[in-house]
């Protein structure tokens, strides 16, 4: 490049860059620089010029370009490393080893010459520099640049010149090392291309780490020196009574001159750590704890944690912090844990030498707290992860155990300091240490060790100190005493709520292990906390914050905020305390003389908060929250539940202090606590309340004839009762008195005006105000209207609610009776698991469920009218009605989906204050008015949403307490059936309803009849229902698989705008049409709602729809996986269950998941395996536990064999039992493969696996599977949509089973796991295989198709897959038949017919503009994840070091020794 071309050159950088400031510079001229810019990016030459420009060590505009001469330096250089660096991704790899080693000269010479000069800009241009070296180095170190360490640190090196080259050699080692080892970069750089560089550098670290090291002291040393001058002239300063702004100018340049000296060097020190970091997190240990030479990495950074000149403290403790987390040797940890506190004690002397030097009090006043809250947080986060990291040398070491020794010194020394930290005044810093306490108290081994017990009275009394509430007005006002360090704290009040929900979180465990580990520290601190809290406040005192309206204390009140922070610290701790420490058995002297300390403490807390008697409402809330947590000590000690339970019934009634025409929100608020207090009281110890029954049931009439409960607190105040009557120990005593409770609910749903209601849809219409608008529209406004409908509906709901509530309260009580709600009161001792007979699986009696569930000689009373308003209310949405309702522009909004439910479209959190709060959609649906309105139109959607609900759930429940199968209900189930599997109805719902109708009933029933009645009382509803859904998914889908687009003018909601189409086409049109295009849009009408949210809603209801179908199925089939039971709890495929296929949640699943653990333990010989849980949970006690952990009882046996009966029988009924049912639901999975939603799809995958183990023999199943199924699968794989991402294995797995199963003749274990298992051909006719061993057990791996079909290999033929190309499949697949080799050979396979594919496809379909249904680029399918190549790849030359050749010289000198083997035979 020639000196013309340079200048215009730089002209054009300088015009682009904004160098030139001259009005004179046109837009043409611009847009030509641009140009020229971008030209110069393909020049040839471009390489040789951008090295030229990089060692020119000025470029200037010549005086003719320009009126003034212009300094383009920088931004030509920085244009010129741009470029290069380019150039190192794409064409450097191309180039001959001349050509790369003078690019290396070039830029190492460059680096050298700008470390040298002394530019403004040089500190951007470094960094530019250190980047491209890092690539340079990235690419050919160490084969093809063995001295790149020597270039960058030994003699003539950058490192030498000082200054910016420090920092260029700093950085590039930074990037290189983050390059290299995080997981965030690994696929830029391949894997061998990687270990080579670190092998490398490990092999060359002394010319790097000891020039780094003296960096380190020198610089700090610089630091000290110019530090004790600036002392020394400040001393000066004072002795002559002057200050800094009284310096003459000599001594203001000498004094600025050792600034500048201490700022330099600290920067060089800084610079040093942040790289040191790297090094810390990822190197080999050795570079940092390795003390050789008079190099200690270790020390220098516990000696630099006294240093805070440009946070060199915080730097080094996040170094110390990396070290950390990395698993470290045994005296590695125990050289931190030995040192760190002796060197933070030194730092906190520095630190207080420096608040003196400074003239503040001392080095906690809140200015030395707020500057060095960075340092206190990360000390606190480095010692807790250090201690949580390394548990085991805690619990393996012999002195700990022994509770003598250095090392428990040691231990104890550093969790003392710990602890301390926690006692500081801002909580971030004790908030870094929860979860380390809490896994220390978690393991038994440590808290027998004792060496926690001298520490958690601190811990304890930090953690309650942080629980209360910051009152956020005094930090804004400055009131508070620690308001600036709050402020440093937390970024805003949003912040600092968010922090202590998640501290109060974590703090419950943490609470109740110390209080179950040592139970009299913790009664001894929450007893002296809740004495001087009544001592000091309960009476309100300081009586701040106070409501100028009534005069009483609110939420923000000192006195509201402290009892609140104690609340949950006490229930906690009691909830945690061992059952030795307050119950009355005899155990060995010491327990037994904690005991003496912790009970007189315990029932003087008990009497203290029984007496205390507040005035303020809020008082009362918060000693509601107190009695509450008494329940855990009223289960041993029972002499103050009788007062405690008296005074919550009293505040049940509260009123205002001060009249007032309604209560305040305040006293509904305390209402609905106390409400459920009572609840949480009698779930604890009904057994206590049991003498007292008469009472209660005397006082809650006596409460419920007044009138003054709202419908919450009566269900709370049934809901109490129903738990007082389970503990009764008499059945028929519990049933009478459960009756005697609802006999109000049940007189309200007897009632004339009820039963008018529910005996018709009009008189559904008309009972909730809806038919009367037609006539008067002005009637939904006016007040006394409203309140009497509301008032009605209000009656009737809750009678249906009373009576669920309380439904459920009893069959949990009757599930937690020592037959596990098994109708049998007697059950046998040893369970034949072979048995497929048990006397309770069929019709059991109302008189023998009754037994166990007191609730049961209800329902012949309840489920006519249960089945009456269920009616009514799903036939308002019958077609004929929606035309006539859609039709008034009033009545039409009792169809809406409510204001909740567009809220919940679009949101998945309430911190903006919900529904009613910022953002919310109140009055959104009915513009401008909302549920608390005294409007009747927008309560409409919200009634019928609860009353649906509520019988759906009904419906659950009696399917549960499995009265449904009842002899005494058998007369009443063809009117059941006539209502719930009503063709009308259902086909009617929204898809809102049946996701309720799936979820509350369908699924329950499902679960819970049993096994011999599954052809009778399941196919009469199932089949109607399946067919339906099939249809559903199939018209809610179809719009957009067939558009292309997530949203279409079909899929668009109805709204009060366009619904008079829809009743055009409701009296007029083909009712199928109406049908298809009521379940594009999920049946949803969302009246004045926005757009965007309405269309959100519909896509909401369809995907919910097709998940919880899918969720059902499994729930039915139990194919999910238990957490904590995985397959990687199986070596080998020999250890895979026989049961466990794929169970993720549900009590059927935890069922397969411990028949595996039973048969592991067998197969093994290991009886532990039966009482160990989960590897990553700490079992507690010595029983059997479940899969999941959780202790398992004698009772469970009896139920698992049960479940274990159904799971085996419910897959034989709906696959193999009723062809309309097997139709159906297989027909309808196999379409959820191909709807684009990847939950649904993964799901379905593993039914799919369910389905082949089950039915793949069948020969009417072979279309069906090698056909429907096949197509759906191979289709989802070869056009690779992006949906798909993440789950083509499943989708391959697919593939491999059903070819194996229909044409190979191989089986396979559950969900489609391990090897194929090949079976032999038939002697008696070579064409067919035998069938395998298991074709009737589909949970040990099911059948095959003994005569192969040729369904699969049609369909890889229709996908452009030759015949040959079949051949060698199969031969493959038959040969390798492990897991992985079959599903890449698939994969292969599938590959080729998806390039056929791509070619012959639209561009649209192949770019990236189509969303989620367009195909997935090159990077994410996984077919073409061989084709992504690393963009820096593996050299050629192998990388030889010396240590290899060392290695290799022993091996061989150890080779070539003298024999020394058996002489003598």
């Amino acid at each position: 490049m020639n000196e013309p071309q340079l200048q215009s050159l730089l002209t054009a950088i300088a015009i682009s860059s904004g160098l030139t400031t001259s009005s004179t510079t046109t837009q043409s001229q611009r847009s030509s620089a641009f140009e020229a810019l971008e030209q110069f990016q393909s020049y040839p030459g471009r390489i040789a010029a951008c090295l030229h420009l990089l060692s020119r060590p000025a470029l200037h505009l010549d005086a003719n370009a320009t009126a003034t001469p212009v300094d383009v330096t920088t931004s030509a250089k920085l244009y010129a490393l741009g470029i290069l660096q380019e150039f190192l991704k794409k064409g450097y790899a191309a180039s001959s080893e001349e050509e790369r080693w003078h690019l290396r000269s070039s830029i190492l010479g460059a680096a050298r010459g700008l470390a040298l000069a002394s530019e403004p800009d040089s500190r951007i241009l470094s960094m530019k520099i250190a980047a491209l070296l890092a690539d340079l180095a990235v690419r050919e170190f160490p084969q093809r640049w063995g001295t790149f360490v020597q270039d960058l640190f030994g003699d003539g090196g950058i490192w030498l010149a000082g200054g910016v080259g420090v920092k260029i050699c700093l950085e590039c080692l930074k990037l290189i090392t983050e390059d290299c080892t995080d997981s965030d970069f690994n696929s830029k750089i391949s894997t061998t291309r990687r270990n080579d560089i670190l092998l490398g550098l490990n092999e060359t670290s002394h010319l790097l780490l000891h020039p780094l090291f003296s960096l380190l002291s020198n610089q700090y040393n610089s630091i000290l020196q110019s530090k004790s001058t600036l002392q020394q002239m400040n001393a000066y300063l004072i002795s002559q009574s002057r200050s800094t702004a009284q310096m003459t100018a000599d001594e203001r340049s000498q004094y600025q001159r050792q600034v500048e000296v201490r700022d330099r060097s600290a920067a060089s020190v800084a610079d040093a750590l942040v790289t040191l970091e790297k090094f810390c997190q990822s190197m080999p240990l050795d570079w940092m704890f390795t003390v050789q030479n008079g190099i200690d990495f270790v020390s220098a950074l516990l000696h630099l944690l006294q240093e805070e000149t440009a946070n060199i403290h915080v730097l080094a403790v996040a170094c110390l912090y990396q070290l950390t987390m990395r698993k470290l040797e045994s005296e590695h940890w125990w050289r931190l844990v030995g040192t760190l506190p002796g060197a933070l004690y030194e730092a906190s002397v520095a630190a207080a030498r420096r608040a003196e030097e400074r003239g503040l009090p001392h080095a906690h006043c809140i200015q030395m707290l707020v500057e060095q809250l960075e340092f206190h947080r990360g000390v606190s986060r480095m010692g807790a992860t250090l201690v949580s990291a390394h548990v085991a040398y805690i619990t393996a070491d012999k002195d700990v155990c022994c509770g003598s020794g250095a090392k428990f010194d040691a231990v104890s020394t550093f969790l003392r300091l710990l602890s301390e930290m926690a006692t500081h005044h801002s909580g971030v810093v004790c908030g870094e240490q929860i979860n380390t306490w809490v896994s220390l108290l978690r393991d038994p081994a440590i808290v027998k060790t004792k060496v926690l017990t001298s520490h958690l009275s601190n811990v304890l009394v930090a953690y309650m100190k942080h629980l209360v509430r910051i009152r956020w007005s005094d930090v804004w006002d400055e009131s508070h005493p620690y308001a600036a360090l709050i402020e440093e704290s937390w970024d805003s009040e949003e912040d600092y709520e968010d922090w202590l929900g998640n501290l109060r979180s974590k703090a419950s465990l943490l609470f109740r292990s110390i209080s179950h580990a040592e139970p009299e520290i913790s009664v001894t601190i929450v007893h002296s906390k809740v004495q001087s809290l009544l001592t000091a406040h309960s009476t309100g005192e300081p009586r701040d914050q106070i409501n100028p309206q009534n005069n009483e204390l609110t939420p923000k009140s000192t006195a509201c905020l402290e009892f609140e922070g104690v609340t949950q610290p006490l229930d906690n701790i009691l909830q945690g305390l061992p059952s030795w420490s307050v119950d009355d058995g005899n155990y060995d002297p010491k327990r037994m003389k904690i005991r003496q300390t912790v009970k007189p403490m315990l029932s003087e807390l008990a009497n203290m908060i029984v007496a205390w008697n507040p005035c303020d409402i809020w008082l009362k809330f918060r000693r509601t929250l107190l009695l509450e947590a008494l329940k855990h000590y009223w289960k041993f000690e029972p002499s103050t539940l009788p007062s405690g339970i008296d005074s919550l019934l009293v505040y049940l009634s509260a009123t205002d202090n001060a009249p007032r025409e309604s209560l305040s929100v305040d006293v509904v608020g305390l209402r609905k606590k106390v409400g459920v207090s009572i609840v949480a009281v009698a779930k604890v110890v009904p057994h206590l309340l049991v003498p007292w029954l008469a009472q209660l049931s005397d006082r809650a009439k006596a409460l419920l004839t007044t009138g003054g409960l709202s419908p919450t607190n009566e269900m709370h105040l049934y809901e109490f009762l129903s738990c007082v009557a389970t503990a009764v120990d008499n059945p028929i005593d519990r049933s009478n008195f459960i009756m005697d409770v609802l006999s109000n609910s049940m007189r309200t749903l007897e009632s004339p005006e009820v039963r008018n209601a529910i005996s018709s849809v009009d008189g559904l219409l008309s009972f909730m105000g809806i038919a009367q608008v037609a006539s008067d529209p002005g009637c939904v406004t006016n007040h006394t209207f409203v309140d009497k409908v509301t008032s009605d509906f209000s009656a009737m709901f809750s009678g249906l609610n009373q009576l669920l509530s309380v439904g459920k309260r009893c069959h949990e009580a009757a599930r937690a009776r020592p037959n596990g709600g098994l109708p049998l009161q007697n059950l046998p001792l040893v369970i034949d698991e072979s048995s497929s007979h048990f006397p309770d699986e069929g019709p059991v009696s109302l008189n023998e469920l009754a037994i166990n569930d007191p609730f049961v000689p209800l329902w012949p009373k309840l489920l006519p009218s249960l089945i009456r308003i269920l009616d009514v209310t799903l036939g308002v949405w019958h077609p004929d009605r929606q035309a006539n309702l859609l039709c008034n522009n009033i009545q039409r909004y009792a169809l809406a989906i409510s204001d909740d439910e567009a809220y919940l479209a679009t949101k998945q959190e309430n911190s903006t204050g919900g529904v009613f709060g910022e953002g919310g959609t109140a009055g959104s649906i009915v513009s401008g008015w909302d549920r608390r309105d005294r409007n009747l139109t927008p309560k409409w959607s919200g009634w019928f949403n609860e009353l649906r609900n509520n019988c759906f759930q009904l419906l659950g429940l009696l399917s549960a307490q499995r009265v449904l199968y009842a002899p005494e209900i058998s007369h009443m189930y063809p009117q059941l059936v006539s209502v719930v599997a009503n063709t009308e109805h259902i086909r009617s719902m929204e898809h809102r309803h049946l996701n309720q109708y799936l979820k509350q009933f369908i699924e329950i029933m499902m679960l819970s009849c049993p096994a011999t009645l599954y052809q009778s009382h399941l196919t009469a509803i199932l089949v109607p229902l399946f067919e339906n859904i099939q249809y559903r998914l199939q018209s809610s889908w179809d719009p957009i698989i067939r558009l292309g687009a997530i949203s279409t003018d079909s899929t668009k909601p109805l709204t009060s705008e366009n619904c008079s189409e829809t009743v055009k086409r409701l009296s007029t049109g083909n009712p199928e049409s109406w049908l298809m295009a009521y379940y594009a849009r999920g049946g949803l009408f969302v009246g004045d709602l926005d757009s965007v949210t309405g269309e959100a809603a519909v896509e909401k209801a369809r995907v919910e729809l097709t998940r919880n179908f899918a969720d059902m199925i499994q729930s039915g089939k139990s194919i999910w996986r238990v957490r904590g039971l995985g397959s990687e709890c199986f070596k080998s495929s020999s250890d895979q269950p026989k049961y466990l296929v794929l169970a993720l949640k549900g009590g059927w699943a935890l069922v397969l998941a411990n028949k595996a653990k039973e048969e592991q333990a067998v197969r093994r010989n290991d009886p532990s395996k039966l009482t160990a849980g989960p590897r990553n949970q700490i079992t507690q006690g010595d029983g059997p536990v479940n899969a999941d952990g959780t202790s398992r009882t004698p009772v469970q046996l009896h139920l698992d064999a049960r479940k274990l009966l159904r799971i085996d029988k419910m897959c034989h009924f709906l696959l193999l039992e009723n062809e309309l049912i097997a139709g159906h639901l297989v027909g309808t999975i196999v379409q959820c493969l191909e709807y684009p939603d990847a939950y649904s799809c993964r799901r379905c995958t593993r039914i799919c696996h369910r389905i082949l183990e089950t039915v793949a023999w069948v020969d009417r199943y072979t279309d069906l599977i090698g056909n429907r199924l096949l197509s759906a699968a191979v289709k989802n794989i070869v056009t690779e949509p992006k949906w798909m991402v993440g789950i083509e294995w499943d989708m391959i797995n697919i593939i491999r089973d059903i070819y194996g199963r229909l044409t190979l003749g191989q089986y396979f274990l559950p969900g489609g796991q391990g090897p194929g298992m090949q079976q032999a051909r038939d002697p008696n006719n070579t064409v067919c295989f035998e069938q395998s061993k298991v074709v009737d057990k589909p949970l040990q791996g099911g059948g095959i198709l003994v005569a192969p079909s040729d369904f699969p290999r049609r369909i890889f033929i229709q996908i452009g897959i030759s015949q040959d190309d079949i051949l060698t499949l199969e031969k493959g697949l038959e040969e390798k038949r492990s897991a992985k080799d079959q599903k890449d050979i698939l994969r292969d396979v599938l590959r080729v017919a998806a390039d056929k594919m791509k070619e012959s496809e639209s561009p649209f379909n192949r770019g990236d503009d189509n969303g989620l249904l367009g195909r997935a680029n090159v990077n994410e399918s996984l077919l073409h994840r061989h084709a992504r190549q690393p963009a820096v790849s593996a050299l050629p030359e192998k990388l030889v070091t010396y240590s290899m050749v060392k290695k290799a010289e022993e091996k061989a000198v150890e080779a070539d020794g003298p024999w020394h083997g058996n002489l003598f035979g």
